[in-house]
């Protein structure tokens, strides 16, 4: 399956992600929903705060230009909140889950999506 296959269907296509993207470790937009663009020094700023979650509980993460404040972050999972919207980030092997959700929905509704595709990448070496 193709990495813009991922974003359609096993996340855009739940109806519970509103926007998303797939980054590389190493660098690069793997894949992502439409007009959903990640600037390269938020790109960076994502895969940092992995490395330091405390950084990003502290300072919030930035995505396509919106702050939003963290809720949670450790090494393999970032959960932010920006009014009644929120994010949902989860780390791979090579990569990183780049979600968004929008009211009406909420994060026990985008969580488990993103949480199980992760588990999913990493069982098969990603």
């Amino acid at each position: 399956m193709s990495w813009q296959a991922y974003v359609d269907n096993n996340l855009i296509g739940t109806g519970k992600v509103s926007k998303a993207a797939i980054l590389g470790l190493a660098g690069g937009v793997w894949a992502s929903s439409p007009g959903y663009t990640l600037s390269s020094d938020e790109q960076k700023a994502i895969i940092a705060s992995f490395a330091s979650p405390g950084t990003a509980q502290a300072s919030g993460i930035r995505l396509a230009g919106q702050k939003f404040f963290t809720l949670q972050a450790n090494e393999r999972s970032i959960y932010g909140k920006k009014a009644a919207d929120g994010c949902v980030l989860v780390k791979t092997k090579q990569a990183v889950l780049v979600t968004e959700y929008v009211a009406p929905l909420q994060a026990p509704e985008a969580t488990p999506i993103v949480e199980s595709l992760a588990d999913y990448l990493i069982g098969v070496g990603y």
